[in-house]
């Protein structure tokens, strides 16, 4: 349109930076709890260590760190983790696990990959693998090695170190003290032959007793897992062990795809068999590239099989363990593994409980589905503990890729969901502290090397009286399914429901949704999605958006706002768009061109509305999320659109 038109309808006032629009909400309803609520008892957040704390003094604090694997001292009051990114044992002092603080660290002298506490003594699985001679062929992988260090959690000084048969990936301490466990992974080289195994030596378990510890010659037993897997039994690559009270540990093999049940005294394997396959329904395989950021869309339409790969066991009782089924290799026909689930297998081999797709459909309606992993193993279970705490047995299971801890009571024969914790990214470590109903959860993944400013956390939750404060916000089944949702922007009110709000989710996914959500309970509940707008579309006016504001109109429909782009290789404009309450796009009204001259990378951000069409007075406010090149120093743009007059 003509310059002239706009100047008449379209008024830009300066605001001051750092305000945002939004429409007077509506109270929702006072909460009522009934007696029962009042008394029920969940985790909530309490605490949070942040990793690098732990640097030394001159050290850079963009230092990469990384806290995988975490346990506790016997009192509870210290936490030990391990760090391979900068190859040391790590520190806690969780006294005040409200206010959880810097506790040192130590030298490994190679990269940790699990500990567990025994008394005073800490155990710590350390990988010394190293080219030989510095020159190749041969790497960390064909020679690999490592040291099992012993250290005193009280002065910190490292007692011992026990050379072990290969590169250790997991340790565990018996329920009587009696043995530890070592997994000897001998990993594979994931860029040798495509990650194909069998890829010699082969891996093992070592077992030690205790008493040996200290003595000149621990004299470990080695545990023969060859010829067990249908998948390279010369080859078995071991990922993890747990140990019950008779002293059976359970062994996952991940690549080999299957369990063993070893017997610690006799240092044999009692029993083996394959961990299976899981059929999964109702899920997203699909990783799409659409719209001008390539992004995806949840969409829970699919059904696939896959192996299960394990990585986690733990014990639940003496006959029962849980698997976490994460994955991690793909096989020569392209196909991988990980079944996105939790499985509980009975000793003998068959299993008892699987979890099939429902914990992936706990996360979508959490919000926290990783859309980028869909073509992968989705949620990628990980991490697993078992804990009898407030006379329940829980059982929690860590999803590596959605940072989530499921917490699940395991008390009757199926496992029941009672809530789910937020994390850190890329939860790895789970310790349970029943004295002090404690839980810490340690997440790897330190955002410096991708640019990111999330670090490597360690996180506290307390059980107590109360529901669970996360999530504030879920979504409802529809059609059987969750209603996928991620990365929800703008919020309006409804104009007559005090208990309806409105929101809309930004580029993060490809197609632009509306959310109506119910606030009358406790989460809130978004129970539809509308879809506005097209997806990879010719004509950005039509589809592509980026909704960052809403508000809900009186007459019905809605105003949203879309944030326009001027990186390069995208058209994206910034728009007001009339919606219908189906979703359908009735007007787009774009920015005169004096004002898109001026933009930089953010535009519209919120907007409200004063005013009636029956009135004749409709008129839309419009923010800009920050400083154009005409702005002044701390001053933003508010935009008016008079809407009759357009």
């Amino acid at each position: 349109m003509a310059g002239k038109t706009w100047r008449r309808r379209f008024v830009v006032v300066a605001a001051l930076a750092g305000g945002g629009l939004a429409p007077p909400l509506a109270a929702p309803a006072a909460a009522r709890w009934s007696h029962h609520e009042r008394a029920h008892r969940s985790f909530n957040h309490v605490g949070t260590f942040n990793v690098p704390a732990n640097l030394r003094a001159g050290e850079p604090q963009d230092t990469a760190t990384s806290a995988e694997i975490v346990d506790a001292t016997p009192d509870g009051r210290t936490l030990v983790y391990t760090d391979a990114a900068t190859g040391r044992l790590g520190f806690i002092d969780a006294l005040r696990p409200q206010q959880p603080t810097a506790g040192g660290t130590i030298d490994l002298g190679g990269q940790p990959t699990s500990v567990a506490t025994l008394g005073r003594y800490a155990l710590a699985a350390v990988t010394t693998s190293s080219d030989p001679d510095g020159d190749g062929p041969l790497n960390g992988f064909d020679a690999p090695s490592g040291e099992l260090v012993v250290v005193d959690t009280r002065t910190r000084a490292i007692l011992r170190r026990i050379a072990l048969a290969g590169q250790p990936d997991s340790v565990a301490i018996s329920p009587d003290r009696r043995y530890a466990a070592i997994v000897i992974e001998n990993e594979r080289d994931e860029e040798d032959n495509d990650g194909l195994i069998p890829q010699p030596p082969a891996g093992t378990l070592q077992v030690l007793e205790v008493k040996r510890l200290f003595k000149r010659d621990p004299k470990l037993q080695s545990v023969d897992l060859t010829g067990l897997a249908a998948t390279a039994p010369d080859d078995p690559e071991p990922e993890f062990v747990d140990i019950n009270e008779r002293n059976e540990a359970v062994v996952s093999l991940q690549e080999n795809n299957h369990l063993a049940i070893v017997d610690l005294k006799r240092a044999r394997v009692r029993r083996h068999f394959s961990a299976g396959s899981v059929r999964l329904a109702g899920i997203d395989a699909t990783e799409d590239d659409l719209g001008p950021q390539g992004s995806g869309v949840i969409s829970l339409g699919e059904s696939i099989e896959r192996r299960r790969e394990p990585d986690a066991v733990q014990w639940v009782d003496e006959d029962t363990f849980a698997t976490a089924n994460e994955g991690d290799y793909e096989d020569a026909g392209g196909q991988e593994g990980g079944s996105r689930s939790f499985t509980l297998f009975h000793s003998r081999g068959f299993v008892e409980y699987e979890s099939g797709a429902s914990f992936e459909h706990a996360i979508v309606r959490a919000g926290h589905y990783p859309e980028g992993r869909s073509e992968n193993k989705g949620n990628e279970p990980e991490g697993l503990e078992v804990a009898r705490m407030d006379g329940r047995e829980y059982l929690f299971v860590g999803s590596e890729r959605a940072n989530v801890v499921g917490v699940y009571d395991v008390s009757g024969r199926t496992p029941k969901l009672e809530q789910l914790l937020p994390t850190g990214i890329g939860p790895e470590g789970i310790k349970a502290i029943p004295d002090r109903d404690l839980l810490a959860v340690s997440a790897e993944t330190d955002g410096v090397a991708d640019g990111f400013a999330i670090r490597s956390i360690v996180t506290l939750y307390e059980l107590g009286r109360g529901e669970p404060r996360y999530p504030m916000l879920e979504s409802a089944d529809e059609g059987g399914l969750p209603i996928p949702w991620v990365a929800l922007s703008g919020l309006a009110g409804d104009p007559v429901d005090r208990d309806g709000l409105w929101m809309v989710s930004d580029s993060v996914l490809a197609q632009a949704y509306i959310y109506e959500i119910d606030v009358s309970g406790h989460p809130a509940r978004i129970v539809e999605r509308i879809a506005v707008g097209g997806v990879d579309v010719a004509d950005q006016r039509l589809g592509d958006y980026d909704l960052e504001g809403i508000v809900a109109r009186r007459e019905g429909g809605f105003w949203l706002a879309s944030e326009g782009r001027t990186n390069a290789g995208s058209s994206r404009p910034n728009l007001l768009l009339r919606v219908a309450a189906d979703g359908a796009v009735m007007r787009g009204v774009a920015l005169p061109p004096s004002l898109v001259s001026q933009a930089t990378g953010s535009g519209f951000e919120g907007v409200t509305v004063t005013g009636s069409a029956a009135a004749g007075d409709e008129t839309l406010w419009a923010v800009i999320q920050r400083q154009w090149k005409d702005d002044a120093v701390g001053f933003v743009k508010l935009a008016r659109y008079d809407v009759a007059a357009g």
